[in-house]
């Protein structure tokens, strides 16, 4: 075997000893301590490719971005939480890379941007065509990675579409009671004043357990557990039992039709939450621990409205504050 680990060095070492062609070639090195048995075997199908091809004069067949994706969900995708909805999506690109050689990876997704759309010909959202080109970047990239595939990271002259989402739709409190006002589901009024008043996603509402006064939520969207502490507005709301998100969705669509805001999407609540926090002073680093958010880049989209804060806040310098007659004291 051309890998095998050398205990005394505590690492694996890479041997090549072919005759090719009448040529002996022999290559030996010591890999990292760190690399484990799938990072060695990778770097052992890449170099003896490349060794073979050195005594040969010929280049072994290209793999195909095919070839990655297949390897991807084989190996990657079922240790993934979101793995079911990736293999959805690849499938859907299939056409656009289909036969296509790894080293096409940037022209593949630059075509895909291009042409990808809906199946009723509507462009789809950028941050749908984002995620779709992360997803196929990330298959051909672990390919290369611990499979051996190409000789270079494929993946590193795509350039992934900007996604400009820093603005949302948001609501006041006013609004809110005007929408569950407008339905008589007792259950989508309370899920609508949950959402308002905890950010939480209409999934994570529906799945939430009651603890202590908390929200509590052990199975979420980053992979960490979240407790939101449940506002004094919602000891009843939060007691009630919820239906399935169907449900819910059909009654806050009739009840936003109601009230002239069918642009509102339930979605909108989370970021109305995010907006009220702001707007009473809540650091964005706090409103991005409430909404669960991974990264401060996730936050960043309510950066405005901290900024309009601000804003108010520095126009106040220097006004002249209101005169109160003292009285003398005897």
């Amino acid at each position: 075997m051309p890998i095998y680990r050398d205990k005394a060095r505590g690492c694996f070492v890479f041997e090549f000893d072919r005759r090719i062609n009448g040529q002996r070639i022999r290559a030996r090195k010591f890999l990292p301590k760190t690399w484990n048995r799938t990072k060695a075997d990778a770097y052992d199908r890449q170099e003896s490719d490349r060794l073979y091809s050195l005594g040969t004069g010929v280049e072994r067949p290209e793999h195909s971005i095919e070839d990655a994706v297949k390897v991807y969900l084989k190996h990657r995708v079922p240790e993934l939480k979101s793995g079911g909805n990736i293999e959805n999506e690849l499938a859907i690109m299939f056409w656009a890379y289909r036969g296509k050689p790894l080293t096409s990876l940037p022209d593949v997704c630059k075509e895909y941007s291009a042409k990808a759309a809906k199946e009723n010909g509507d462009p789809i959202s950028p941050a749908t065509l984002r995620n779709r080109i992360r997803y196929l970047t990330a298959a051909c990239r672990y390919g290369w990675k611990f499979h051996g595939m190409g000789k270079h990271d494929p993946a590193e002259r795509v350039i992934s579409p900007v996604v400009r989402n820093e603005r949302q739709h948001s609501i006041d409190r006013r609004e809110m009671v005007l929408l569950c006002r407008a339905t008589h589901h007792r259950e989508t009024r309370a899920a609508i004043r949950i959402a308002f008043y905890s950010g939480m996603r209409m999934s994570e509402i529906i799945r939430a357990e009651r603890v202590d006064g908390m929200f509590v939520l052990s199975d979420t969207k980053n992979g960490k557990p979240r407790h939101i502490p449940i506002h004094p507005s919602l000891m009843i709301a939060a007691r009630m039992p919820l239906p399935d998100q169907s449900t819910i969705s059909r009654h806050f669509r009739n009840a936003r039709k109601a009230v002239n805001m069918e642009w509102l999407h339930f979605h909108d609540l989370r970021h109305s939450a995010a907006s009220a926090m702001i707007n009473q002073g809540v650091d964005l680093y706090t409103v991005g621990a409430v909404l669960g958010h991974r990264s401060a880049v996730s936050t960043q989209r309510y950066a405005h409205l901290a900024t309009e804060s601000l804003r108010d806040a520095i126009a106040k310098i220097g006004q002249k504050v209101p005169q109160q007659n003292k009285k003398r004291v005897a």
